[in-house]
């Protein structure tokens, strides 16, 4: 995530919650790294639960200060829509 992004916080957030198309919610973990915000402890789990492929694009719509709607677009560009399968209980979000 380009700092740039940043300015959009008051704060940058420690964690933040992932929201897809159908609802759920993830939890990762943000880190400040080489001039960039990085979505850490989690991400590779919701990539690999979202069967995110190389090639697909990922958009980010801030919701609220610690939420963002996540929306996958496959290679084709045609919207993934994921329904909740077995999360990790450790990044599952708790509303």
């Amino acid at each position: 995530m380009p700092l740039d992004f940043t300015k959009h916080f008051v704060a940058v957030p420690t964690e933040f919650k992932l929201r897809n198309n159908t609802g759920c919610s993830w939890k990762v973990t943000v880190k400040l790294m080489n001039d960039r915000v990085t979505l850490d402890p989690g991400w590779a789990t919701y990539a690999a639960v979202h069967q995110i492929k190389t090639g697909y694009m990922v958009t980010f719509k801030l919701l609220t200060p610690d939420t963002l709607k996540v929306i996958i677009f496959d290679d084709d560009g045609i919207e993934v829509v994921n329904k909740c399968g077995k999360h990790d209980e450790a990044f599952a979000a708790k509303d």
